[in-house]
Order: structure tokens, then C-alpha cells, then sequence
């Protein structure tokens, strides 16, 4: 008989740190030499996925205030993770998963116009995205929903985040996109679609429950209450028997300046630091030898 034929096998096991770290660097080198064009579309797309995800979770936790505390959050972040789910399986760029990027550059595969540029073009894509979903959300009139209790949800939320310092906001963001990174770094090891999903719930669960600030989904959260507070009508208001004046310190400085400055400081840091500068200098950065610390298995 001829040369027997070789057969690819096929694992369908996760792949270990040191092949996630591979990967996460190839990914990091791949997202910046998409095309501007590119990288905006797809961080657009982005944008309004996580939108969707707080349209969820607002929804969802709207008449909960009868349950204990820590049930409505964990309400609030089982649906939130919907739109991180669609960043990552559907394909498009999210700002606070791009934070991992760093690994590429801390290996200089990029260098800092890529990577600065990247993160700038992403975080504006987003940005779009976000505003988009506020303003159709606003015209479909799905905060009046419940006899309004849902707008007022979406206020009492934004009016918190406004509330906060600019020393807790920052903390809160650090420890968010840690826990963000921390599932799309699960998601190097997936093999599959359901992989993904199930590394991505328990850590976005956790950030949301825990209350800490995701400045992507700030830009859907504040914005509509917001938009609710300046051009909800009259018959809005009668329902939830409030008015604008209830909510004084829910505005755009608030917002921009208050909190998703300090949000997006924080999300850099924590993503940028905790996890992906970690991970390479665990498994990527040049020994002595001048050989990664990592073994780089192939798949």
C-alpha cells in the first residue's frame, strides 16, 4: 500500500495562558491594520450592542425594588452580558476589550500612534453607536413603558452614576474593565460559540452587580435619561409624579466630565495593567534568552 494518509486531528479542548497570550497578541496586530473605515463600522456596531445589553438590564430590573439588593443586580448583570456577547460572537470592536491590544505593543508589533490611534477611533465609533440606540430607543417611547417606571429606572440609574466622585468613578472603572478583559481573555481559550458565552456571563454578571462603571455602556445609560430629562413629555412625567428638577445633577458636564472621563481612565488602567500587561509579562515578554517566558503551543 501507497503512504498512508495523515489525518488532522481536531481538539476541541481550551486552549492553556500561554497559546491565549499567542492569540490575544495576533488579534491585537489584526485589529490595527484594519482600515479607519473599518475599525469605526464595526466599533459603531459595537457601540449599540452594548447599548442593547443596558436596554436589557434597564428593563429587566424596572418594579425589582421588591426583591433583595444583591438579586436585582445579579438581575442586572445576567442581561447586561447580552451585549458583550454580541460584540464578541458577531464580530465588531469595543474600546474596553481593545485595552488588551497592549499585549501586541508591549511586545512592539505596533507602535503607539497604532495602538493610541486604534483605541481613539474605537472609543468615537462606540461613542456613535451608543447615541444612535439613544435616540431611536427615545423615539420608540419604551421609557414610558410600565406607566413610566422604566424612564424613571433609566434616571435613577444615570443620576447614581453622575453622583459619583471622580475618585470612585475611576476605581469603579479600573475594577470594571478588569473583569471585562478578564472575559475576552476566557474568550482566547474558546473553541467554540458556546465557549464564548458561558466565559463571557460570570465575569460581566460580577462587574455589573458589583456596580462598577463600564464606560461604553455609560454612554448609552446616561445619555437617554438625559435625553428623557429634556424632552419627555409632559404626560411622562404625570405618570412617574416627578419632574426634570428632581434629577439636578443628571447633566451633560455631569456626564462628560464627572464620570466618563474618569470611567474611561480607569478602564485603560485596569484592563491595560491588571490584565493585559500582566498576562504579558507572564507569558510574553523576552527572557534573557531572548525566547518568550510562554510556550507558544499551536493549536
Amino acid at each position: 500500500m501507497g503512504e498512508k494518509a495523515k489525518v488532522a486531528q481536531v481538539s476541541f479542548d481550551a486552549l492553556m495562558p500561554p497559546q491565549m497570550a499567542a492569540r490575544a497578541e495576533d488579534v491585537g496586530v489584526t485589529k490595527v491594520t484594519l482600515s479607519p473605515l473599518r475599525q469605526v463600522a464595526l466599533a459603531m456596531l459595537a457601540g449599540a450592542f452594548i447599548a442593547m445589553g443596558a436596554v436589557f438590564s434597564t428593563t429587566i430590573v424596572t418594579g425589582a425594588g421588591d426583591m433583595p439588593f444583591g438579586v436585582q443586580r445579579l438581575l442586572a448583570g445576567l442581561t447586561f452580558s447580552l451585549g458583550l456577547i454580541m460584540v464578541v460572537v458577531a464580530g465588531s470592536e469595543l474600546f474596553t476589550g481593545n485595552v488588551l491590544i497592549i499585549m501586541a505593543y508591549a511586545n512592539r508589533k505596533m507602535n503607539i500612534r497604532q495602538l493610541l490611534g486604534n483605541w481613539l477611533i474605537v472609543w468615537c465609533g462606540n461613542f456613535i453607536g451608543a447615541l444612535a440606540t439613544v435616540f431611536l430607543m427615545f423615539l420608540s417611547t419604551q421609557y414610558a413603558f410600565a406607566q413610566g417606571q422604566v424612564g424613571l429606572t433609566a434616571m435613577n440609574i444615570a443620576q447614581f452614576k453622575c453622583n459619583l466622585g471622580f475618585g470612585p468613578a475611576l476605581v469603579l472603572g479600573i475594577y470594571c474593565n478588569a473583569l471585562v478583559c478578564l472575559a475576552v481573555w476566557l474568550c482566547f481559550s474558546a473553541r467554540s460559540t458556546t465557549d464564548k458565552i458561558l466565559s463571557i456571563i460570570p465575569p460581566i454578571t460580577a462587574f455589573v452587580a458589583c456596580g462598577f462603571e463600564h464606560s461604553i455602556a455609560n454612554m448609552y445609560f446616561i445619555p437617554i435619561a438625559l435625553v428623557i430629562k429634556a424632552g419627555a413629555p409632559n404626560s411622562f412625567w404625570s405618570m412617574i409624579q416627578k419632574s426634570a428638577v428632581d434629577f439636578p445633577t443628571l447633566t451633560w458636564g455631569n456626564f462628560l466630565v464627572g464620570n466618563l472621563l474618569p470611567v474611561t481612565i480607569g478602564n485603560i488602567l485596569g484592563g491595560g495593567l491588571l490584565v493585559g500587561l500582566m498576562y504579558w509579562f507572564i507569558y510574553l515578554r523576552p527572557s534573557w534568552t531572548g525566547r518568550p517566558f510562554g510556550l507558544k503551543v499551536e493549536d
